[in-house]
C-alpha cells in the first residue's frame, strides 16, 4: 500500500470525526504515512474533501511536512508526494501554518500521545481567536489503521521474525553455566547487528534462575545457574519492523515441578495460537490461553495479558487481555506470550509472533518450542 493511499484512508478517517486536518507527530504515524523516517517533525495532513487550506502558498496540498534543518535533503528523499517545510520548530510552524489565511477550523490530534504540555504549546502557537476550539482530540485514528498489515508490511515483518529465530538458533550453542545474563545479551545483540538488523525491538531481556520470575527482567551481571530456568525474550528491527519472541530452556536436569509448569505454559500457548482467526476477539484468545492454566492452578502466576499487536512499534493495538472486546482482523500481527512466574522459585515465557488470517493463526517465529535442557 502506498503513502498516498494510507493519507486518503487517515484522512478519510479523520474527516468522518468531524475535523478538517489531522496534525500526526507520532514518528511511527508519520513514517507509516509518509515513509518520513526522522526523529522529529509533524505532517498536516487534510481531509478528503474538506480542507479549507491553509496559507495561500499550500492551498494545493493534500499533506505537509515539516522537520528541522537535519532532515532536509532526507525529508524531500523519503516523503514522496507531500510538501516539506523546513523549520527548527516543527510542530509550532505547523500550527501556524494551519492557523494562516484560510485558516482550518477544527483540526484533530491524537490525544493517547499529545501530553497536556504538548498540546498547550499547540494552542500557543495559534493567534488567540483559535486557541480555545482549533484542536479536538480525535483519538489513535491512524495508529488503528496500522493494526492491519498490507502485503509489503507483512514480508518485512517475516524477515524480521526470521532474523529473530536465527539468533535463538544461535544463542543454544553459546549459552552456558556460569556466564553472566548481560554477556548473553551482549553475544545476542551483537549478532543481531552482524544479521543487518537496524537494532533491537526493546532492551533484550536474559532473565535466569529465581530471576526467571521477573517477567520483565533486564539482563543483569548475574550468572546462569547450573540449574534452572534461563528466559530470552528479544526482538530485532528490521527494515523499520520489529519482531518479538520468547524462548525459555533450562540448565541442567529439571525438578518435576519445573517440567510440568513449562509443559502447561506451551499447552496454554498453543490454545491460543489455535484460537487465533480473523472474526474473533482479543478476549477469546486470551481465555484460550487462560483457561490452560486456571486448570492447572496456575493460572494465578499469569501477570500480563497474552499478546498485543506488533508494527512499526514494538507494542501495538489490539492488547489480547481479559475482556476485551476487540475483533481481530485478517492481516494483524500479534504475539502470543503466556507465562507463569512464581516469586522466589522460578519463572518461563514462550512467545511467538501471530499472523491473524481468516483460516487461524500463522506462527511467524517458528523456532522449537520444545523442552530443551543445557
Amino acid at each position: 500500500m502506498s503513502a498516498s493511499v494510507r493519507r486518503k484512508r487517515a484522512a478519510s478517517a479523520a474527516k468522518a470525526a468531524g475535523v478538517e486536518a489531522l496534525l500526526v507527530t507520532h514518528p511511527a504515524d508519520v513514517r507509516w504515512l509518509s515513509g518520513f523516517t526522522g526523529s522529529n517533525a509533524a505532517l498536516v495532513l487534510g481531509c478528503a474533501g474538506g480542507w479549507a487550506g491553509g496559507p495561500s502558498a499550500g492551498l494545493g496540498a493534500r499533506a505537509v511536512l515539516f522537520t528541522d534543518g537535519r532532515y532536509t535533503a532526507q525529508a524531500k528523499t523519503e516523503a514522496k508526494g507531500t510538501r516539506v517545510v523546513i523549520s527548527s520548530k516543527p510542530i509550532a510552524a505547523a500550527c501556524e501554518w494551519m492557523a494562516g489565511p484560510g485558516s482550518i477550523a477544527r483540526c484533530g490530534f491524537d490525544g493517547t500521545q499529545t501530553t497536556v504540555a504538548g498540546l498547550a504549546a499547540m494552542r500557543k502557537a495559534l493567534p488567540g481567536r483559535l486557541r480555545r476550539g482549533m484542536f479536538v482530540a480525535v483519538g489513535p485514528l491512524v495508529a488503528k489503521l496500522r493494526e492491519v498489515k498490507d502485503a509489503e508490511e507483512i514480508l518485512r515483518m517475516r524477515a524480521a521474525a526470521a532474523l529473530g529465530c536465527g539468533l535463538f538458533d544461535r544463542m543454544l550453542a553459546f549459552i552456558s553455566a556460569g556466564m553472566t545474563e548481560t554477556s548473553v545479551a551482549a553475544e545476542l545483540e551483537h549478532a543481531a547487528r552482524m544479521a543487518g538488523a537496524e537494532g533491537m525491538s526493546f532492551p533484550t531481556i536474559v532473565a535466569s534462575g529465581e530471576r526467571s520470575a521477573l517477567p520483565h527482567g533486564h539482563a543483569t551481571r548475574a550468572k546462569l545457574p547450573r540449574r534452572g530456568f534461563v528466559t530470552l525474550d528479544f526482538g530485532v528491527v528490521l527494515d523499520g519492523y520489529c519482531s518479538d519472541m520468547t524462548r525459555t530452556v533450562h540448565m541442567g536436569r529439571a525438578l518435576a515441578g519445573e517440567r510440568d509448569a513449562y509443559d502447561a505454559v506451551l499447552d496454554a500457548q498453543l490454545a491460543a495460537v489455535a484460537a487465533v482467526r480473523a472474526g474473533v476477539t482479543a478476549g477469546d484468545v486470551d481465555e484460550a490461553a487462560r483457561s490452560v492454566l486456571r486448570r492447572t492452578g496456575l493460572d494465578k502466576w499469569f501477570s500480563h495479558s497474552t499478546g498485543h499487536g506488533v508494527g512499526l512499534e514494538i507494542h501495538e493495538g489490539p492488547r489480547l487481555a481479559a475482556r476485551q472486546t476487540q475483533t481481530l482482523e485478517a492481516g494483524m500481527v500479534i504475539t502470543i506470550e503466556p507465562g507463569v512466574y512464581m516469586p522466589g522459585k522460578f519463572g518461563l515465557r514462550i512467545e511467538d509472533m501471530v499472523l491473524v488470517t481468516a483460516k487461524g493463526g500463522e506462527i511467524l517465529t517458528p523456532s522449537t518450542k520444545a523442552w530443551i535442557e543445557l
